[in-house]
């Protein structure tokens, strides 16, 4: 775990006589942001994170997509025929043959989990005709059916039947942890480049410094030689070294300004109109270090458990093995169980001819009857049908099966090592962080000390001066120590903080220490 033992701030005010100097409010072109507020503006605008963040909902839509296959599929059809022939027999109407038929039908088809499927139809029909000789005309009929079918060996059971919706929520799951982890680089992207600008801005500060120590130098040289205590010659040293560190300043406002134009793209302040993306951004932040003990194994632990680049791997590999064994289950020969259930039912007006007899063609009555009396007769199951059946489908070739399964186990394979080799960089990434941290926080110790004795150390030399002890070389020299020493220092407190930044992000910690959760950023 890592513990916090020691809590310090470095002051770089009271270290380099400088302070930060932030903006007031209430001026336009100036704008105070702390770390916390570059990071939520740059969750809010940033161009990358827009992009990425439709990709999960584009896998919630392939979720819901996979997902249509268990819903009941409803059919209906409805349909009317007339049809007219000529008469050939005795036994038809004289002159031509006239049939009107209307047919209807309402099918529902479920898939079910196991991988067969249910289906409830029901049909009717109503025919009227000019025939001679007819017992029911006209006649209405309805059937009431009952389908199912079974794989028992090709495409049966949980796993085979779902395989699609399994794959799309694992494909959800990886966009998901795929959108982690560009948020988690995102952050350090914008970490980074705070700390570079401030870096820019206290070097910035520490460079005008040492060009005021070098200014106050050449005036004293010029007092001196013009009371005749130094020879003119000395002052073309000073001057020169003013020169130099003037360059330098120009040098380093450039970097300020790359600095700062790097972290507002990432904040793409743009977004917020031309007048934000103008302002001076004023870093309110300053670099601090706390010393931190890490222990390896922990972190490592940590990170195995909580990187999203690994848990997005690991999920891919449950795909390929849903794949694997999909291949595996269609090397198999399909056999497949069906049984049906059927209650028909038959009504209409019943035309009764003399004796009984139809073909003596005298109709002495009708018995009406309607279409509720078929619909009774069918849901009452006065007529009961069944059929079961098995069906086997044995190909003579499956090279493609075979060819499709040898593909599903490479690709199995490959999704191995790639975990494999995933963890093995998270072993590095994690292993050269905490000795980053560790390594940077002793050189935040190393050189303050190294700047304190420079300091002391030029003082010392320009009290000498003062008293004829010392020469302008000397002094200038021990001016360039103190502040190649206080550039030292800068850099390696910024360095630290970044060391802290990359170890949080090595170890999948970025959102979670941050509190951010990626629901409230892709609408759940």
């Amino acid at each position: 775990m890592i513990k916090r033992i020691v809590r310090s701030t470095l002051v770089l005010g009271l270290l380099f006589g400088l302070t930060f100097t932030p903006a007031a409010q209430e001026d336009p072109k100036k704008m105070n942001l702390t770390l916390e507020d570059c990071i939520l503006k740059a969750l809010e605008n940033n161009l990358n994170i827009a992009i990425n963040v439709l990709s999960p909902e584009l896998s919630d839509i392939a979720v819901a997509r996979a997902n249509e296959k268990f819903m009941p599929q409803l059919s209906m059809n409805l349909s009317t025929r007339d049809t007219s022939s000529a008469s050939y027999s005795f036994l038809d109407a004289a002159g031509a043959v006239a049939t009107v038929t209307d047919n209807y039908s309402a099918d529902i088809l479920q898939a079910i989990p196991t991988g067969g499927q249910f289906s409830f139809q029901v049909d009717g029909y109503k025919t009227d005709t000019n025939r001679s000789f007819q017992t029911i005309n006209p006649r209405y009929g309805t059937t009431l059916t009952f389908n199912f079918s079974q794989p028992l060996l090709r495409d049966f059971g949980f796993k085979m039947a779902k395989r699609e919706i399994l794959v799309a929520k694992n494909d959800q799951a990886v966009s998901r942890k795929d959108f982690e982890t560009n948020l988690s680089n995102t952050i350090l992207n914008v970490e980074e480049a705070y700390w570079n600008y401030v870096y820019s801005i206290e070097l910035l500060k520490v460079r005008k410094q040492s060009l005021k120590l070098a200014e106050d130098l050449l005036e004293k040289n010029k007092r001196s030689v013009e009371i005749g205590t130094l020879a003119p010659i000395e002052i073309l040293s000073a001057e020169a070294e003013v020169a130099t560190r003037h360059a330098d300043i120009l040098q380093t406002q450039a970097q300020v300004r790359n600095a700062e134009d790097q972290l507002k793209a990432l904040m793409n302040l743009q977004a917020d109109g031309a007048e934000a993306e103008a302002m001076n951004l004023i870093p309110v932040d300053k670099p601090s270090y706390e010393k931190k003990t890490i222990d390896f194994e922990e972190a490592l632990a940590i990170a195995i458990e909580n990187r999203p680049d690994l848990e997005s791997t690991r999920i891919s590999l449950k795909n390929s093995e849903l794949n694997l064994s999909y291949a595996k289950n269609q090397l198999l020969p399909s056999l497949n169980l069906t049984a049906s259930y059927w209650s028909p039912g038959v009504s209409g007006d019943q035309i009764i001819y003399l004796n009984n007899n139809a073909l003596s063609g005298v109709i002495i009555g009708v018995v009406p009857g309607g279409s509720t009396d078929a619909f009774k007769d069918t849901f009452g199951f006065k007529y009961s049908n069944w059929s079961v059946g098995v069906t086997l489908d044995f190909p003579l070739s499956n090279i493609l099966s075979k060819a499709n399964f040898a593909t599903a186990r490479v690709s199995l394979e490959q999704a191995r090592l790639r975990m494999q080799n995933e963890e093995q960089q998270a072993f590095v990434e994690v292993k050269s962080a905490v000795r980053s941290v560790q390594t940077d926080y002793e050189r935040v110790l190393a050189y303050t000390v190294a700047r304190e004795l420079a300091q002391r150390k030029m003082e010392a030399e320009e009290e000498k001066l003062k008293v004829g002890l010392s020469t302008n070389y000397l002094v200038l020299l021990n001016q360039r120590e103190f502040r190649n020493a206080q550039v030292q220092e800068l850099q390696s407190i910024v360095a630290y903080n970044l060391s802290l930044a990359q170890l949080q992000q090595a170890m999948g910690l970025t959102l979670t220490d941050r509190s951010i959760k990626i629901g409230s950023l892709i609408g759940d």
